[in-house]
């Protein structure tokens, strides 16, 4: 990735983007595709997927068996580098130890963020999610309508590539027609879940996932998201013509070479790079956000981690999309006279009403997957069907004691083993060696399955970040300090998920086990999960249609300060249980267009 050094910034930027994720990614896309000039500042290290995936490497190659430590949190291989939820150097502390309160926050430390570790799940949010005020009475609408919004969602889902099919389900919105790409056909684990879950009601339908399954049509795509823009036209034509179908070969998280999968790194930066119009810092770690004599934003303050000296680029425009909470901690951190509480936050509610997602799992072993014949089952490195959530109906007339609702994320098979494998199979082998040991081996790998609950948390005045009055970082800054709160609307939501998914076991014919993956919970007799476990973590700067009651408006617009936008999930009122990272795409695009109309205008 062509970088620059903090000696080679400019003086004559006309946008400042801090953040190279999904934010920060579609952001100086669609800013430099229409030909304004972008420094980017990212806080992690540069890296690129295309000569760092370690795409045909076994478990049985890597350290340990490539088994989780707490450098590398979900495994040797996984693509965050330099990431998880503790960083070297980088605390965050708590207002409460126990465990039921605490949030624990993932940062990704490099080029790209998050979007090199994601499950690629890329669910819209539905006409419901928009305004779950007006339809419960609680949380908060957004300032907009998912019909408003749904031109954004087709430009980011051609722009990256997300496989799926349109079903015509409640909520969960289809796409536009051509606009997905073919869904992968389901394994074999996933047809026997669908099976057994149809007469319990639940339906089973493909997911959408921003991974090819083939080639994009450059040509054609490029003239319908770059009208009337020739060299935009090329520039993404060409993009395109780099990326290669998935050939169903390596786990997602480990990043992908051939630039299958989307990543920030392989699908916004090349071709924002190549018009020209894009400076990128690494290992700049933003400290606040600069004003001018007008109350405008002129720059930020930034720390290069390389030599420790402070700099100061200026700009016309800034931008945050480092992630919710630590975008949130540039505005507390970002303190005048004008502003003493922190900018932008003249309501107070900057870092208030963070949520993540409501999980919790369960696994079972399903004697019906025993002995299977071997066969080609790694599929697209992730789901290729999932359940949405099918009780709308009785959950609005009050049946079922809980606001929100979940879908399930489910799979099983013979995925490439690891140090684990052996030791979860002595709960089957019962003792036996040699021969016998290999004959069941062979029979209950791949038999067991898990269920995954993602689902909706309402935002509550419990949940919050905070300046730590004491702690700083290495650089100097002070941390964040979190408090967390789960309803009953999500504890009661946590206990329905994991009856559905004993239930959906023991239709299978199969034996429950236990909370599945790298999971967290509360306490070991409620199923739902730590805070921030999930790494969907959204709000802190909430959006709405009234200044005296959010942080942004509709266009991720600061109300306190017009040229500053936040284009990551801190903008986000509510926190629907469908994955939020297509989403955040949809509205740094919107909002992109919105600052390339005021720069024209010559509002800032």
């Amino acid at each position: 990735m062509p970088l620059i050094t903090s000696a080679q910034v400019r003086s004559d930027y006309d946008v400042i983007v801090v953040g190279s994720g999904a934010a920060g990614g579609q952001t100086a896309y669609t800013l430099t595709m229409e030909g304004a000039r972008v420094l980017m500042l990212e806080a992690g290290r540069d890296y690129d997927p295309v000569k760092e995936t370690p795409m045909f490497q076994t478990n049985g190659q890597a350290p340990l068996r490539g088994v989780a430590t707490p450098d590398k949190h979900m495994g040797f291989h996984d693509a965050t580098v330099d990431g998880g939820w503790t960083v070297p150097d980088e605390p965050y502390t708590q207002i409460s130890e126990d465990p039921a309160k605490k949030f624990e926050w993932w940062r990704a430390r490099m080029m790209g963020g998050r979007t090199n570790h994601w499950a690629r799940h890329s669910l819209r949010n539905g006409p419901y999610d928009f305004k779950p005020y007006s339809r419960d009475g609680l949380g908060f609408d957004w300032p907009f309508t998912y019909d408003e919004i749904a031109p954004w969602y087709d430009k980011a889902e051609m722009l990256v590539g997300v496989y799926g099919e349109n079903e015509g389900m409640e909520n969960t919105p289809d796409s536009s027609p051509g606009v997905l790409q073919p869904a992968p056909a389901p394994r074999a684990s996933e047809l026997l879940a669908k099976k057994h879950m149809a007469p319990l009601g639940i339906p089973v339908i493909p997911i959408h996932r921003a991974v090819l399954t083939q080639r994009q049509d450059g040509e054609k795509l490029s003239q319908i998201l770059h009208p009337g823009n020739p060299k935009a036209q090329r520039i993404l034509a060409q993009s395109m013509s780099e990326r290669a179908a998935c050939f169903w070969a390596t786990p997602c998280g480990r990043g992908c070479a051939i630039r299958a999968t989307y990543q920030s790194t392989t699908v916004h930066l090349p071709p924002a790079l190549a018009t020209g119009n894009l400076d990128i810092v690494a290992n700049a770690m933003v400290r606040e956000v600069t004003l001018n004599a007008k109350g405008l934003a002129d720059g930020v303050v930034y720390i290069d981690k390389t030599t420790g000296l402070e700099h100061r680029p200026k700009a016309r425009v800034v931008v945050l999309g480092a992630s919710s909470c630590e975008s949130v901690r540039v505005l507390l951190n970002s303190k005048s006279a004008r502003f003493p509480q922190g900018l932008a936050n003249t309501t107070g509610l900057v870092g208030k009403y963070i949520m993540d997602t409501v999980g919790a799992s369960l696994s079972g072993q399903i004697p019906a997957l025993e002995n299977l014949p071997p066969h080609n089952e790694d599929g697209a490195g992730g789901l290729h069907v999932y359940a949405p959530w099918w009780l709308y109906g009785p959950q609005l007339r009050g049946d079922l004691g809980f606001a929100r609702g979940y879908h399930i994320e489910f799979g099983g098979g013979r995925s490439m083993p690891g140090m684990g494998a052996g030791a979860g199979l002595q709960n089957y082998t019962r003792g036996s060696y040699g021969l016998k040991l290999k004959e069941d081996a062979r029979r209950f790998y791949g038999s067991t399955m898990f269920f995954s609950g993602r689902g909706e948390m309402i935002p509550n005045e419990g949940s919050y970040c905070e300046l730590d009055p004491v702690v700083k970082d290495k650089w100097g800054i002070p941390v964040l300090r979190f408090a967390w709160e789960w309803s009953e609307h999500e504890r009661k939501q946590a206990e329905h998920m994991e009856r559905t998914f004993r239930d959906i076991i023991l239709a299978m014919g199969g034996k429950v086990l236990g909370a599945s993956g790298n999971r967290k919970r509360i306490s070991p007799d409620h199923p739902i999960e730590i805070g921030g476990r999930v790494i969907h973590e959204v709000g802190g700067a909430i959006m709405g249609s009234d200044r005296t009651k959010s942080v942004t408006n509709q266009w991720c617009q600061t109300w306190d300060v017009p040229n500053l936008y936040m284009t990551d999930g801190a903008t986000f009122p509510s926190n629907a249980d469908k994955n939020p990272t297509i989403t955040i795409m949809a509205l740094a695009w919107r909002a992109g267009e919105h600052m390339l109309a005021e720069m024209k205008k010559g509002n800032f």
